[in-house]
């Protein structure tokens, strides 16, 4: 069983099916799993820490299928993503902040590196356009860990997106005023709230090449998160999510726009303490201590437990390979039952 899409064409996978690069969860191990089980693997590099690349990058790279790493791109720095570059990754996203500086060290790096840009809005959206990304993910609002404040729904930002790809194509040219030709719509992946092949499928519906899953590859045998917060996910309920900034502002992460991004998470302690005093808790560098200390202490997780609103969906923690297969197996399940329903229709 195998799919044809612009995506899969694109980088010669099996399956319309791309794991997150998220910090402390997807590591070279987990992206590689992905990658060999016939989806595209990406390994979360964060900032760029030389000690982590170092570490996983060789987990991934040699895994003999196509393989990807992303970033935070207001973190990181262009010799890191040099660094990446020298171990020819079939992709590289970038995701939250201005990526144009490393888009072009991408390209200028002659190699056949696909450009994959993580968007949250139009703005963002037609931006990726204009410097002519290989590949656009349509973040919505379900997603777990940072996205939009006041994001869009996926299930309405998706066709969005995926509208406006195929305008600029048919106008023969990027969307802002210095930018790359687009002679073909750019292909879209959702992403956000999607933790089954029915997701999958329902991507694929709204027009886009495939889908980025978050939550669900967190959940692995191959995942780095901490044992409680694979446990959190697994238990976790999606009514029990949050978007919110508090608890960047209480682990340290202020670097993050809070402004324009914040983290859907599962409940914390901290977040029913401080929630509508982020100013406060900004404010007080014992409050901040006191967070850091109950993180040593055991009392609360090492990192957020980042977790999209389809968290009820993830209920087992198996091989990453696996998954993917399995995800593949739901969304041709998926597409007959769509099939059969528009047979029915014709026939009725």
């Amino acid at each position: 069983m195998a799919f044809s899409t612009a995506f899969t064409r694109m980088f010669g996978v099996r399956y319309p099916i791309v794991s997150a690069p998220m910090g402390g969860s997807a590591g070279g191990a987990l992206a590689a799993a992905v990658s060999r089980g016939g989806g595209l693997g990406l390994l979360g590099a964060g900032d760029g820490n030389r000690e982590l690349l170092a570490r996983e990058l060789p987990l991934v790279a040699g895994c003999g299928r196509p393989w990807g790493v992303g970033f935070l791109t207001w973190a990181t720095e262009v010799a890191a993503v040099e660094r990446v570059l020298e171990h020819r990754p079939d992709a590289v996203m970038l995701s939250f902040g201005d990526p144009t500086p490393y888009v072009e060290r991408i390209r200028a790096a002659g190699t056949d590196t696909k450009v994959i840009l993580q968007v949250t809005d139009l703005d963002e959206a037609r931006q990726a356009l204009g410097l002519g990304a290989d590949v656009i993910v349509a973040q919505g609002a379900e997603s777990g860990g940072h996205g939009a404040w006041r994001g869009m729904s996926t299930l309405a930002f998706v066709p969005v997106v995926v509208d406006l790809a195929r305008a600029v194509a048919g106008e023969g040219r990027g969307a802002g005023p210095d930018s790359v030709p687009v002679p073909v719509p750019v292909p879209v992946l959702a992403a956000g709230g999607i933790g089954d092949g029915r997701g999958v499928a329902a991507a694929l519906a709204l027009g886009a090449a495939g889908a980025l899953l978050g939550t669900r590859f967190q959940a692995t045998a191959e995942s780095l998160a901490d044992p409680s917060i694979v446990r959190a996910v697994v238990e976790g309920k999606g009514r029990d999510t949050e978007r919110n900034s508090v608890l960047d502002i209480a682990w340290g992460a202020t670097a993050w726009s809070t402004s324009k991004y914040t983290a859907r998470t599962l409940g914390h302690p901290y977040l029913d303490r401080w929630r509508g005093r982020e100013e406060e808790l900004a404010a007080s560098p014992e409050a901040q201590q006191a967070y850091q200390e109950d993180v040593l202490a055991g009392t609360v997780p090492p990192l957020p437990v980042w977790a999209g609103e389809a968290v009820d969906l993830v209920t087992d923690r198996p091989p990453a390979a696996e998954l993917v297969g399995r995800l593949a197996a739901e969304v041709a399940e998926a597409a007959e039952a769509l099939e059969r329903a528009a047979g029915h229709r014709r026939t009725s």
